[in-house]
C-alpha cells in the first residue's frame, strides 16, 4: 500500500517571493509562510503559536507567484513535504523540509490595494493546475 504526503496550509506570506530562474529556463519561487494556531494557555488566556513553513512552486506557478504574491498576501497551498540534504562550507549534513505547492489558491484582495478600492480586474484565477504535470492517476487502494 503507498503512503499519503499530502499537506495543506492556509496562511500570510512572511515575504516576497524570491524567485530562481535555473538555467533550463524553468522558474522556482520559495517564500516563507506563516500559519497561527490559537489555544486557552494554563492560566486560561488565550495564546497564540505561528508556525513557519517554507514553500516552493515550480514553473507556472512560480510565475504567478512573481506576478501576484507579496508580503502579508493570504493564500491556500495544497502540496506535498520534500526534504534535501546539502553540504554547507564546512563540510556539515544539512537538512530542509519544504512544502512543494501543487495547488495554489489567493484569498482575498491583494494587500496593495487600498480599503474600498475595486479590483481592476488583474488578479490571478484561483486554482492554478499545471498544464505541465501528468494527468492524475486514479489508484486509490480503496
Amino acid at each position: 500500500m503507498a503512503g499519503v504526503n499530502k499537506v495543506i496550509l492556509l496562511g500570510n506570506l512572511g515575504k516576497d517571493p524570491d524567485i530562481m530562474t535555473l538555467e533550463s529556463g524553468v522558474k522556482v519561487a520559495r517564500f516563507p509562510l506563516a500559519t497561527n494556531e490559537y489555544f486557552k494557555g494554563k492560566d486560561g488566556e488565550m495564546t497564540e503559536r505561528t508556525e513557519w513553513h517554507q514553500v516552493v512552486l515550480w514553473r507556472n506557478r512560480a510565475e504567478l507567484a512573481e506576478k501576484y504574491l507579496s508580503k502579508g498576501r493570504m493564500v491556500y497551498v495544497e502540496g506535498r513535504l520534500q526534504t534535501r540534504q546539502w553540504e554547507d562550507k564546512e563540510g556539515n549534513k544539512r537538512y530542509t523540509t519544504e512544502v512543494v505547492g501543487d495547488v495554489i489558491n489567493f484569498v482575498g484582495g491583494r494587500p496593495d490595494q487600498e480599503k474600498g478600492e475595486k479590483a481592476s480586474g488583474t488578479e490571478a484565477p484561483s486554482d492554478l493546475p499545471a498544464p505541465d504535470s501528468p494527468p492524475e492517476e486514479d489508484d486509490l487502494p480503496f
